[in-house]
C-alpha cells in the first residue's frame, strides 16, 4: 500500500530551517537527554517520514519539542502529521477476533514493553482476563489467513531463525534467571519479529510458522514476566502468545500456554482459577494428540486441586498424569517439550504431596525429581527447596538444612523473583526450628539474611 506523503512535516521544515541531517541529530541528542539513549536517526530516516512513514513512539513527541523550541511557538504532533495514538490500559488482556488485530496488539505490546510504559510496570493479574483468554481460545476459529502483503518478504529462514532465537534465550533463562536475559528477548521481538508481522510479504503457509514461532517467543518472554513476579505483564504475553498460536493452529502450542497460565494461578495463590485453565490445556492437549502434553496439564489439575485441599481429587488427577505420561511417545512431540521428563513429573508430584502435608511422599517424589538435566539450575533450585521442605513434615532437620544450603547457594546464583520467594519459604518453614544446631549453623545469628 503506498503510503501518503506528510506535506505538514516538510512545511515545518521549511519553516524551522532544518536540513534533514540535522533535524536527525537534534532527535537523537534530545532522546538521550530525556533518557531514551541509543536513537540513531539520519537524514534517511526523515526522509522516509517525509514520504508517509510514521516514527514510532516517543519520536513524534520529540520531534513536536524540537520545532517548538526552534519556532517559538507550541508545536504539536498533530501539526506534524503524526497524530499521538492513545495505547490502551488494557492492551494485551484481549484475545483478538483477527490476525491484523492480533497482530497489532501483540506489537504495540511489545512496544511498550521496551518502552517501560508505567501501567504494563504497575498492572494487575486480572482472572477474568485470563479465563476470557482461554474460552476464546477453545470456540473461537483462527480469524482469518495470517498473511502479509507488506514490503518485506518473509521466508522459512526467517521463521528459522526467531526458532533458534527462543531456545538460546530459554536455555540462558534455565540456567542464569529471568533477569538476566528478559530485556533482550523484548527488544528482539519489538525490532526483529514485529517488522515481520507488521510489515512483511507472506503466504498463509509461511505466515502460520511465523505466527507460531512469535508464539513461542512471546510465551517465553511472559514465562520471563512470571518468573520476575510481574504478574499482571506475564499475563498480558500468555494471552497474546495464545492467540498467535490459534493463528498458527497450533493445539499443542496453545496447551503448553494454557498450562503455563495454570502454573501461574497456581503460584498466585488463585487454584480455582487454575483448574479451569488446566482442564482448558487439557481439551487442546486432546487435540494436539500429545500424551506429553495431557500429563502437563492433568498435574496442573492435581496441584491446583491440592490448593483446594481435595486430596481425594488430587490423586485421582495425579493417576491421570501418570497414565498420560506412561503412553507417551517423545520422537513425535515439539522439540520446546524436552524439558517436561520423569524429573520434572516428580517435581509436580512433590509440590502436591508438601500442599497437601504428606512429608513422606514429598519427599519420595522430590528425591527423583533431583534426577534432572543440570542446565536446570532454577529448577533444581525449585526442587531442593521442595525436598527440604518435604523432610522438615517429616522432622528430619539436620537433612532438610543440608538441601536448604543447596539451595540457597543456586539462589545467589539467579536472578530471579521467584527463586527468591521460594528461599523465602524456605526460610519461614524452618524459623520454627531456629533452635536446632543445624538450623543455627545454617543461618548463623542472622535469620533476616535468607
Amino acid at each position: 500500500m503506498e503510503r501518503e506523503p506528510n506535506q505538514l512535516l516538510q512545511q515545518l521544515i521549511n519553516e524551522a530551517g532544518f536540513s534533514r541531517k540535522g533535524l536527525a541529530r537534534r532527535l537523537n541528542d534530545l532522546g538521550s537527554s530525556r533518557g531514551i539513549p541509543g536513537l540513531k536517526y539520519d537524514h534517511s530516516s526523515v526522509l522516509r517520514w517525509i514520504g508517509g512513514q510514521r516514527p514510532r513512539e516517543p519520536v513524534p513527541c520529540l520531534l513536536a519539542e524540537i520545532f517548538a523550541l526552534r519556532l517559538g511557538r507550541p508545536v504539536f504532533p498533530e501539526e506534524l502529521g503524526m497524530p499521538v495514538i492513545t495505547t490502551p490500559l488494557h492492551l494485551g488482556q484481549e484475545f483478538t477476533h483477527t490476525w491484523r488485530e492480533g497482530v497489532a496488539t501483540v506489537t504495540a505490546l511489545w512496544r511498550a514493553d521496551v518502552e517501560r510504559r508505567r501501567f504494563l510496570v504497575d498492572s494487575t493479574f486480572a482472572i477474568g482476563a485470563g479465563a476470557a483468554g482461554a474460552v476464546r481460545w477453545l470456540t473461537a476459529p483462527s480469524g482469518g489467513s495470517p498473511h502479509g502483503t507488506g514490503r518485506r518478504k518473509v521466508g522459512q529462514s526467517d521463521v528459522a531463525a526467531i526458532q533458534e532465537v527462543t531456545r538460546s534465550f530459554s536455555e540462558l533463562d534455565n540456567r542464569f534467571g529471568s533477569g538476566r536475559v528478559r530485556s533482550s528477548v523484548i527488544k528482539y521481538l519489538d525490532t526483529a519479529v514485529a517488522p515481520l508481522l507488521a510489515d512483511g510479504s507472506y503466504s498463509e503457509t509461511t505466515g502460520r510458522a511465523l505466527a507460531g514461532a512469535a508464539s513461542e517467543l512471546t510465551r517465553l518472554a511472559g514465562w520471563m514476566a512470571y518468573d520476575l513476579e510481574q504478574h499482571g505483564l506475564a499475563q498480558r504475553y500468555l494471552i497474546q502468545a495464545l492467540r498467535l498460536a490459534r493463528s498458527a493452529d497450533d493445539h499443542s502450542l496453545g496447551s503448553e500456554i494454557l498450562s503455563g497460565m495454570a502454573h501461574q494461578a497456581i503460584y498466585m495463590g488463585q487454584p480455582s482459577h487454575a483448574l479451569d485453565l488446566a482442564r482448558a490445556a487439557q481439551l487442546s492437549a486432546q487435540r494436539s494428540g500429545h500424551s506429553t502434553l495431557l500429563s502437563a496439564a492433568w498435574v496442573l489439575e492435581a496441584h491446583a486441586h491440592a490448593g483446594l485441599n481435595d486430596s481425594r481429587a488430587c490423586s485421582a488427577a495425579l493417576s491421570s498424569a501418570e497414565a498420560a505420561f506412561e503412553s507417551r511417545s517423545s520422537e513425535s512431540e515439539p522439540a520446546w517439550l524436552g524439558y517436561f521428563d520423569s524429573a520434572y513429573l516428580s517435581a509436580k508430584f512433590s509440590h502436591c504431596f508438601r500442599d497437601l502435608g504428606d512429608g513422606l511422599r514429598a519427599v519420595q517424589f522430590a528425591r527423583k525429581s533431583l534426577e534432572m538435566d543440570g542446565r536446570y539450575v532454577r529448577g533444581r533450585m525449585f526442587n531442593l527447596s521442595l525436598l527440604a521442605g518435604g523432610l522438615l513434615q517429616c522432622g528430619e532437620v539436620e537433612e532438610a538444612c543440608a538441601a536448604a544450603t543447596d539451595a540457597f547457594s543456586l539462589a545467589g546464583e539467579l536472578q530471579s523473583a521467584r527463586t527468591r520467594s521460594y528461599a523465602a519459604d524456605l526460610r519461614r518453614r524452618l524459623q520454627p526450628y531456629r533452635n536446632v544446631a543445624s538450623v543455627r549453623a545454617l543461618f548463623g545469628q542472622d535469620f533476616a539474611s535468607v
